[in-house]
C-alpha cells in the first residue's frame, strides 16, 4: 500500500462511520481548492477524497485492511471523482448532503393562515363592534382525532423508503457517482403509510367545515387595517396547529361625514342672512348611528356672525378615537353659504334697500388667486 488512508485521515483504525465523515468534512473544509490556495491544497484534497471514499465502504476497507487494492476490488479504477459521493462533499461545507439526511418529515404540520374581508360602518370603525362572522376552514377530524386512519389503524413503516422519508438515486458522471436523494413516492418523504385511512377525511386528519367565529373589532380601526386572530385559521395536515385568521377591515361610505386619519369632516348649509346674523345650528353626531340616546346624537354649532362659504370651523375631541393612542380626533366642519336664486318682490326690495345701505349697488368685484383645489386647498391652508 502506497498510502495510510488512516493517516491522511487522522484517524485510527478502528474509527467508526462517524468519526471518519467527522475527520474528512474538517479536512475538506480546510484543503479544497475554492478555499485554500496552497500549490499542494488540490492534491491533497484527492488524497483525503480518495482515502474517504475507500474507508467508508465497508468493501473497500475491509480489502484495504488486509492489504489489497481497494479501487480494483471496487472496480472503480482509481483517483479523485472515481466513486465518492457527491454528498460528502456537500456535507463538509453545508453539514448535509443533496438528499434528505434530517429523517422523514412529520404527518402533523401547521395550518396556513386565512384572510377574510370584513364590511363595517363608519361608526363601528370608529367606536368598535362585537361580529360574529362565519368561516370556512379546515378543521380537525373528529372521526379520527387528526391521526389521519380509521379506529385500530396505526401507521407502518414505508417498505419503499424503510422509514427514511427519502430515496436514493445515483447516477454515473464523467466526474464519478453523484448521488441524490427524493421525497419517497409512496409514503411521499413521511416514512410511514397509513394502510388503512379514515374514511371522513381520507388520512389527511382534517376536514372543511363552516364554524361561527366572534370577532371583536377595536375602536379606531380604519380602511385597510388587518386584525389578527392567532389559531383561528386552517388547522394543519395530521390534525397539527392551526394559523391564523387575518381579517382586513373595509369601511362603508357614510352619507355626512369623511373620514381623513382620526379626523370627521362634513358641510353644514345655512342661508345667506344666518352667515351674516350668525346662528347657532344643531349637527347629528357620529354616535347618533350607534345610540339611542338622544344627547349625544348631536352637538351644537355656533356659526359667528359674518361667516364667509367655505370657512372651516374645528370642533375639537367629535372626530374619531384614536387606534394606539388616547383621545379622539377633531371635526372639521366646512361652512356653505347658500344664496337665494328664487325672489319675491318683497325679499328682492329688501335686498335692494340693504345694498342701497351698504351702499353696494354698484360693488366693485376683487380679484384674487384661485384656490385651483376647492375644497381640500382650503383645508390645508386652514392647517397651516
Amino acid at each position: 500500500m502506497a498510502q495510510d488512508y488512516y493517516a491522511l485521515l487522522g484517524v485510527g483504525r478502528d474509527a467508526s462511520n462517524d468519526e471518519l465523515k467527522k475527520a474528512y468534512r474538517k479536512l475538506a473544509r480546510q484543503l479544497h481548492p475554492d478555499v485554500n490556495d496552497a500549490p499542494d491544497a488540490a492534491d491533497r484534497f484527492k488524497e483525503v477524497t480518495s482515502a474517504y471514499e475507500v474507508l467508508s465502504d465497508p468493501q473497500k476497507r475491509s480489502v484495504y485492511d488486509r492489504g489489497g487494492d481497494p479501487m480494483a476490488a471496487g472496480g472503480a479504477g482509481g483517483g479523485f471523482g472515481q466513486g465518492f459521493s457527491f454528498d460528502d462533499i456537500m456535507d463538509a461545507f453545508f453539514g448535509q448532503g443533496g438528499g434528505s439526511r434530517g429523517g422523514p418529515r412529520s404527518r402533523v404540520q401547521r395550518g396556513q393562515d386565512a384572510l377574510l374581508r370584513l364590511s363595517v360602518d363608519l361608526a363601528e370603525a370608529a367606536f368598535g363592534v362585537t361580529r360574529e362572522i362565519k368561516v370556512d376552514t379546515a378543521v380537525r377530524c373528529e372521526t379520527c382525532q387528526g391521526s389521519g386512519g380509521a379506529e385500530g389503524s396505526e401507521p407502518v413503516t414505508c417498505s419503499t423508503c424503510h422509514g427514511h422519508g427519502d430515496v436514493q438515486h445515483v447516477q454515473r458522471t464523467p466526474l464519478g457517482q453523484v448521488r441524490t436523494s427524493r421525497p419517497c413516492p409512496t409514503c411521499h418523504g413521511f416514512g410511514t403509510v397509513i394502510p388503512d385511512p379514515c374514511d371522513e377525511c381520507n388520512g389527511d386528519g382534517r376536514v372543511r367545515s363552516r364554524r361561527t367565529v366572534s370577532v371583536s373589532v377595536p375602536a379606531g380601526v380604519d380602511q385597510g387595517t388587518r386584525i389578527q386572530m392567532a389559531g383561528e385559521g386552517e388547522v394543519g395536515p395530521g390534525g397539527g396547529p392551526p394559523g391564523d385568521l387575518y381579517l382586513e377591515i373595509n369601511v362603508a361610505r357614510h352619507p355626512v361625514f369623511v373620514r381623513k386619519g382620526d379626523q370627521l369632516r362634513c358641510q353644514v348649509t345655512v342661508p345667506m342672512t344666518a352667515a351674516a346674523l350668525g346662528v347657532h345650528v344643531e349637527l347629528p353626531t357620529l354616535e347618533a348611528d350607534v345610540t339611542d340616546d338622544p344627547a349625544a346624537a348631536v352637538f351644537g354649532l355656533d356659526i359667528s356672525a359674518g361667516t364667509q362659504s367655505g370657512e372651516l370651523l374645528t370642533v375639537k375631541g367629535q372626530g374619531v378615537p384614536r387606534l394606539r393612542g388616547v383621545g379622539r380626533g377633531d371635526l372639521v366642519v366646512e361652512v356653505v353659504v347658500e344664496t337665494p336664486t328664487h325672489l319675491d318682490d318683497e325679499q328682492r326690495e329688501l335686498l335692494a334697500r340693504l345694498a342701497e345701505l351698504r351702499d353696494e349697488q354698484k360693488p366693485l368685484a376683487e380679484v384674487s388667486e384661485s384656490h385651483r383645489n376647492g375644497v381640500f386647498d382650503r383645508i390645508r391652508g386652514a392647517f397651516r
